[in-house]
Formats: structure tokens, C-alpha cells, sequence
């Protein structure tokens, strides 16, 4: 137990030290700051839950000794939880019907886990803002509107001091509905890439206790689909409850995007050009991002066309 003490506190330090990086201002600080999860996963990984929860639970308290009691709250909901969350579910397994191997938790129900994490997490931080839609977006609105104002040093009273100002006015009206979702994507991804990534630094250091799925068989349940469905449905609720499922529905749609990138690299199992084939794939992510509607659209199809059964190679064994 002092072990587990000492490696929790040591990345509860780590953790606080990488957060408070972004008020640095500093270009590389971004950077640092998602990898804030990274410490939290490594030590619930390659140790157990236990450290986890105190690494969680030591960079809140540093937080809010130096910053406020706001910004450990901040951190708790928006990295601290989801990141324990999900390094205690990946190391949750059961023996099977024989009594003989574990079943570990699935790589698939751990991206869902991910997706409706960080989806809860953002719509956490809505009351923050305001109670109601007007209150919510107006109170986007306005810190939209200070960034403007800092990026091009207008004077911060009167109208908006940009170029145009009902193009400005559009465009904080489209950061109003926009961004939220964005944010609910963000932060999902990264917390799943400190996932893979403390994985791998485990797996490297002999401590990873489950062995390493293959990424290309990712596969979601049945029901999937339907909580996809009833997110999508609820967009078209009134108010606070629209914005709440639009969250959902675009970290849920990102889940199926990465479904069809594990089904691309399988399928692509059989290609003779599979490196130029992925390369390009992966360019027109980056560069154009459309491709990921692509990806999001297989990721659905797969449902109802298994791919992989009837165009891709046989599994690879685990290495």
C-alpha cells in the first residue's frame, strides 16, 4: 500500500505540474497539457486502480492549494475521473465459463467508455456557464468574444472591434454551437491516445497486465447504434437538453470513426500498396479532416456489413 501511496502521489505531482503548464502561455504548453491524463493512466495501468485514484486525487488537491478551489474541481471532472475511469476499466477483467483465462474488458467498449466519459464531462461544465440555452451561449458568446478581442488588441468595451462586424457576429454565433462538441471530441481522443500511450509505456516496462489487443479487430457491441440513435434524437429536444446530445452524438460519431480506421487497417491486410493506401488516409485526416466522415460512415455500416469477414485478412497474432 506505501507503494502504491508513493507512485500515486509521484503522479498526482507529475499530473498538477502539466496542467498548470498552460498558464505558462508558452507554444509548447498545449502540448504538455493533454498529456495531463497521462500520469493518471500510466500509474492505474501499470500498477492498479488504487494509484490511479490518488494520483487523481493529489493533483486535484495541488491544484487547488495554488490555483483555487475552481480549477481542482475543473480538473477532477474534466481529466482527473474520466482518466481513473478508464484505467480502472481497462484492467477489469473475469475468468471465463471454465474458470481458466481472463476475459478482459473489451478495446471496443472502452472507446464507448471513452466517448460517453467525455461527453459527461463536458456537459458537466455546462451549468458552469448557465442554467438555460440563452444564459449558456451568451455567456460563450462572451468569452468568445474577449479572444477576438486579445488576438487583434481591440479596445475591450463598445461593439466588437473586428473587421465586419456582422461577419464577426456570424462567426461567434457559429463558435457558440460549434465548439462544445469540438471540445467533447478533444478531449476524448487525447484521453484515449494517453490511454494507448500508458499502455504501450507499461507494456514496455513489463507491467501491463492484460496482453495487447489488436487494434485492427476493434469492434463495438449491438446496442451501440441505438445509443448513437437516441443521441441524435435528442438534438432535436429544446434548450440545454439539445446542446447535452449533441455532445454524445459527436463523440459517439467520433467512436465509429475510429471503427472504420481499425476496419481500413484490417481489410487493408490484403492490399499489395497498404502502406500508400494508409498513408494517404492519414494525410487526408490531418490535412482535409473530411476523410473522417468517411471512416464514421464504414464505422456505421459495419453494423449491419462485416467488413472484415468478408474482405479482410485473418487476425494477426498479438505481438
Amino acid at each position: 500500500m506505501v507503494l502504491l501511496f508513493l507512485v500515486g502521489f509521484g503522479a498526482g505531482v507529475t499530473a498538477s505540474l502539466l496542467f498548470a503548464t498552460l498558464a505558462t502561455g508558452q507554444p509548447y504548453s498545449v502540448g504538455l497539457f493533454y498529456l495531463t491524463p497521462l500520469p493518471i493512466l500510466l500509474a492505474a495501468i501499470a500498477w492498479n486502480h488504487i494509484a490511479g485514484a490518488i494520483a487523481a486525487l493529489t493533483a486535484a488537491l495541488i491544484l487547488g492549494s495554488f490555483l483555487g478551489g475552481w480549477f481542482a474541481l475543473a480538473f477532477m471532472v474534466g481529466i482527473g475521473i474520466p482518466a481513473w475511469l478508464l484505467g480502472y476499466l481497462a484492467l477489469l477483467g473475469r475468468t471465463d465459463e471454465n474458470g481458466g483465462e481472463i476475459e478482459w474488458y473489451p478495446t471496443g467498449r472502452l472507446v464507448l467508455a471513452g466517448a460517453l466519459i467525455a461527453a459527461t464531462a463536458t456537459a458537466m461544465s455546462i451549468p458552469a456557464l448557465g442554467t438555460d440555452i440563452d444564459s449558456y451561449r451568451a455567456a460563450l458568446k462572451e468569452a468568445f468574444e474577449r479572444v477576438l478581442r486579445a488576438q487583434t488588441d481591440a479596445p475591450t468595451g463598445g461593439p466588437l472591434a473586428l473587421p465586419g462586424v456582422q461577419d464577426s457576429q456570424r462567426t461567434l454565433d457559429l463558435l457558440t454551437i460549434v465548439m462544445p462538441p469540438v471540445a467533447a471530441v478533444v478531449s476524448m481522443v487525447t484521453t484515449l491516445a494517453n490511454l494507448w500511450l500508458a499502455g504501450r509505456i507499461a507494456r514496455i516496462s513489463g507491467r501491463l497486465a492484460r496482453p495487447w489487443p489488436d487494434l485492427a479487430e476493434l469492434r463495438f457491441p449491438p446496442h451501440a447504434s441505438l445509443l448513437l440513435a437516441i443521441a441524435v434524437a435528442g438534438t432535436f429536444l429544446p434548450g440545454i437538453a439539445a446542446v447535452v446530445a449533441g455532445l454524445f452524438t459527436a463523440t459517439l460519431l467520433m467512436a465509429y470513426a475510429l471503427l472504420g480506421f481499425a476496419i481500413a487497417h484490417q481489410v487493408s491486410r490484403r492490399m499489395s500498396a497498404r502502406i500508400l493506401f494508409l498513408s494517404a488516409m492519414w494525410v487526408g485526416v490531418f490535412t482535409i479532416g473530411w476523410p473522417v466522415l468517411i471512416a464514421a460512415i464504414v464505422g456505421l455500416a459495419d453494423s449491419f456489413i462485416d467488413f472484415r469477414a468478408r474482405f479482410g485478412a485473418p487476425p494477426r497474432p498479438n505481438t
